[in-house]
Order: C-alpha cells, then sequence, then structure tokens
C-alpha cells in the first residue's frame, strides 16, 4: 500500500515538474559560415533559460581579426554575430565554447565552409570544443541527430506525458504497441513534411493543440470505468494516437527548425533525429510499464487510484501549458 502511494505520488510529481520545461529544446547555438576565402561569420544564440547566456561564450583557436560582435535579443536567446577574417584559413582549428560546466544545457556547433560539406557537432561540458575538419565525418551528423532525438522525448515533457498517458489508459503490452506505432507512423509523417518545408503551420496553435491533446487523455484515464462501455481512446487507441500525432510532429519540426540541419546531410539528420525520438518513447513506454507491473504485483488494489493521482498531475500540467501558450 505505502508503495502504491509513493509511486502515485512520484508520478505526479513527475508531471509537476514539467511546467516550466515543456517542449523545450534549446541547446546554445553556435555556427561557422565561410563567406569568402579568408572571411567568416559567427553567430553565437544562447538561450537565457539553462544559464548558457550569462556563462558560456564562443572561443575559436585560430588567427583571426575581429571587431566586437552585434548583439540583439531574440525569443529568448541572446544573439551574437561576428565577421572574422581568417587569412590563414580555419581547417585543423578547434571552436567552442568555454563556460560550459556552469551552465545547464548543452549546444551545437554547424560549420559550413565554402564548396565543402556542413560539419555538425554536440558540444557538452565534458567535450566544449571540435576540431574543424576538412570533411566531416557523417557518422559525427548521425551520432550527433540521435543524441538530441533521445534528448528531446525525454526532456520535451509535452511529448514524454502523452506517450505515459498513453500507458496509464491502455491495458496489454501488445495494444500499448500498436497505438505507439500508430503515434510514431503519424509524427514522423508530418516531422519529415514539416522539414523538408512541404507543408508549414503556425507554432504556437500547433503547441496549444498538443497540451490539449495531453488533457483529452488524462480525462479519458479518469473516465475509463473497467465496467462501463469502453470510450473511443479505448475502443480505437490507434486512431486517437494517429491523429494527435501528426499535431506532436508538427512541434518535433519545431524544435528540429530551431537547432538547424547539415544542408548535405538532411537525410542523416532527419533519420538519425527521429531514431532518437522513437528510443526514448520506447524508454518512456518500458519505465511506465515497470511502474504499473510493480503496483500490480505488490498493490493491485491500488493500481486505479495510481493511475488517477498521476492523470490528476498531468491534466493539470497540460490545462497550464494552454493557457500559458495562449497568452505567449
Amino acid at each position: 500500500m505505502r508503495l502504491a502511494r509513493a509511486v502515485a505520488l512520484v508520478l505526479a510529481l513527475l508531471a509537476l515538474t514539467g511546467v516550466a520545461r515543456a517542449d523545450d529544446l534549446r541547446p546554445g547555438y553556435l555556427e561557422l559560415t565561410q563567406t569568402s576565402a579568408a572571411t567568416w561569420r559567427m553567430v553565437w544564440k544562447a538561450p537565457i533559460r539553462g544559464g548558457l547566456a550569462t556563462h558560456a561564450a564562443p572561443t575559436l583557436q585560430a588567427d583571426c581579426r575581429a571587431p566586437p560582435p552585434v548583439r540583439t535579443l531574440v525569443s529568448g536567446a541572446v544573439v551574437e554575430v561576428w565577421s572574422l577574417d581568417c587569412p590563414r584559413g580555419l581547417a585543423g582549428r578547434s571552436v567552442g565554447l568555454s563556460g560550459l560546466d556552469a551552465a545547464f544545457s548543452d549546444a551545437l556547433v554547424r560549420i559550413a565552409p565554402q564548396g565543402r560539406p556542413v560539419q555538425v557537432a554536440r558540444l557538452t561540458a565534458d567535450q566544449p570544443a571540435v576540431e574543424i575538419r576538412a570533411v566531416p565525418d557523417r557518422l559525427q551528423v548521425a551520432r550527433t541527430y540521435l543524441v538530441l532525438g533521445i534528448e528531446h522525448i525525454l526532456a520535451g515533457y509535452d511529448h514524454l506525458l502523452f506517450v505515459l498517458s498513453l500507458v496509464l489508459l491502455l491495458r496489454g503490452g501488445l495494444r500499448i504497441a500498436k497505438t505507439v506505432t500508430a503515434f510514431t507512423i503519424a509524427h514522423s509523417l508530418t516531422l519529415v513534411a514539416t522539414s523538408l518545408h512541404l507543408i508549414s503551420v503556425p507554432r504556437q496553435p500547433v503547441e496549444i493543440c498538443i497540451a490539449l491533446s495531453i488533457v483529452f487523455l488524462a480525462v479519458e484515464i479518469l473516465k475509463s470505468r473497467p465496467e462501463g462501455p469502453p470510450r473511443l481512446s479505448e475502443r480505437a487507441p490507434w486512431l486517437v494516437a494517429f491523429a494527435f500525432g501528426l499535431l506532436h510532429g508538427f512541434g518535433f519540426a519545431g524544435a528540429l527548425a530551431e537547432i538547424g540541419m547539415p544542408e548535405r546531410e538532411v537525410p542523416t539528420a532527419l533519420l538519425t533525429f527521429n531514431i532518437g525520438v522513437e528510443i526514448g518513447q520506447l524508454v518512456i513506454v518500458g519505465a511506465g510499464l515497470l511502474v504499473l507491473d510493480l503496483i500490480r504485483r505488490f498493490a493491485p488494489e491500488r493500481r486505479r487510484m495510481a493511475q488517477r493521482v498521476a492523470a490528476y498531475g498531468i491534466g493539470i500540467t497540460a490545462a497550464y501549458w494552454v493557457f500559458e501558450r495562449l497568452l505567449a
């Protein structure tokens, strides 16, 4: 009994801690673009949330001359732009960020030389710099975007709570697997279509609808009764998951657009980002099923109570996001 109450409380607190970080894939973004044989443009976009704007700064180990940067504030981030004169070139040099160990976020670096493939890498406190290569490694792009996909589903709490709600609503591993697969197919379609600029929708309405989709599932969990007739979400959960998956795909695409993709490796970046998202989803499903199985084994009479507590926490959080995004 105590175990069930503790688990239920943890699930509720997990939902509520996501209030400030819904769909928040906001790493720093450092870009180097070659504009002529000896000149480069360096852009550093540091989100204020996460500490990058106050702690991190670009470092370039090269013989370059540069006037003071142009600094602006754009959408909750400090953007600094430098014009670099580097007569000896940048190949074999390193670029990175100082102060990452004091921040709460990582950063993505994108290097675009003229006439050569774009290089993309992820900067962390353990690896704050990267060598500027003459020819970037495709495996490096794949690894970077795979990790970004995993981080996005685990740190983007609205997607996390949607998948967790499906686990709480449905019973049976096969049924949950089919439903999550439908969600995967749907968000993959809109992610690819939006990233390739085949379709475009405003981000704010999408984010509001994503939050509403979580509210809907929370209500369905609370209204579900074993003895009553099955609701639509229980009769055809894959249909509901597919419809809402299309919305969540727009959210994934919006987050991916914020960090950009290497021009010549778009298919690789899209594929590995999506695989990373699926890995994150499997982690969520596995963790949710494990917790419910523990309750079933040790306190089966408290299973319904645990689901209701978690549903209330999820619903309250998602309702907060709806109003927050309406007023944004």
